[in-house]
């Protein structure tokens, strides 16, 4: 699963077995139990394990709650899971919130698609999360997000107030923002939470290049006018770079003029990768030229 070692995975999965087969003993301070022990352990280990996360995902502690809404992605093709998950998209606590779109998203979980789409326009690392799962899922929405913080502009009626979209592309304000709402990692385009909080440049160039790559995908016509302006005009090479490169996958040799200037940038990885765009769009144009013959 993405993002999440093995180990944690397992260390998670170990941990709710161990919780469910063998009940915390009662200290003077804890409070009284609603079942006897008895009663508990006559409980299938299946139903126990289920009790957990159900508990897990009423808990008082935000961490707590997000943990156990975030296991869930690991019930593929369970519908209470979805259930819960969706319902935790109104958590009140952002990292809750982000959590349960991941989850989603991994879930596959397409009855929920009108709640991530909704959750679009909540908090940045949750529209981040929501966006990142709707995409799992083909729905082409989440390129809106992805837009919006490449071009700074809004594609559709709704988008990120300034504020949000401003965090969105300062690596240095994610990552702070990840800090501050707990949250273990940005699903954003590929770039892990760790990548992003290492960045020391005072620049948005990472996150915006990596929304140039998801837009390598969107068919919107819109959105290869402005791959071919960031590509050919924006002034950090990288995402110029990204620009180029999503033109390239995109396969639309009609391209190849509108980007040829960016053959002489001054920049080596964006006049070679301009080199090997136009060579293989006009591969693309060849090949579609001798199947009309």
């Amino acid at each position: 699963m993405p993002k999440i070692t093995c180990t944690l995975l397992f260390a998670i999965s170990f941990s709710l077995q161990v919780l469910a087969q063998k009940p915390p003993a009662s200290t003077p301070d804890s409070h009284p139990a609603t079942t006897s022990q008895a009663q508990s352990s006559s409980k299938p280990v299946r139903v126990q394990a289920w009790d957990l996360l159900l508990s897990g995902t009423k808990e008082d502690s935000t961490t707590k709650r997000a943990t156990a809404v975030r296991v869930l992605s690991l019930l593929m093709g369970d519908v209470r899971a979805v259930t819960l998950a969706t319902h935790a998209l109104s958590d009140a606590k952002a990292q809750v919130r982000v959590a349960a779109a991941i989850a989603l998203g991994d879930l596959h979980a397409k009855s929920a698609i009108p709640k991530l789409e909704e959750a679009l326009s909540d908090k940045p690392l949750v529209a981040l999360a929501a966006a990142h799962s709707l995409l799992t899922m083909k729905d082409a929405l989440a390129y809106e997000v992805y837009y919006e913080i490449l071009t700074g502009e809004r594609k559709g009626s709704k988008g990120l107030v300034a504020g949000e979209l401003d965090t969105l592309k300062d690596p240095k304000k994610m990552a702070l923002l990840g800090f501050q709402e707990g949250i273990g990692f940005v699903p954003f385009a590929g770039i892990g939470y760790t990548a992003i909080r290492t960045i020391v440049k005072d620049d948005s160039s990472p996150v915006r290049a990596a929304a140039a790559r998801v837009l390598a995908n969107d068919p919107d016509s819109a959105t290869e006018n402005a791959l071919i302006q960031a590509a050919t005009d924006d002034k950090h090479e990288l995402v110029r770079t990204a620009c180029l490169d999503a033109l390239a996958r995109r396969g639309d040799p009609a391209v190849i003029d509108r980007i040829a200037r960016a053959l002489s940038d001054d920049k080596d990885s964006v006049k070679y990768t301009a080199a090997a765009a136009i060579v293989h769009l006009s591969d693309i144009a060849e090949g579609r030229r001798a199947k009309k013959k």
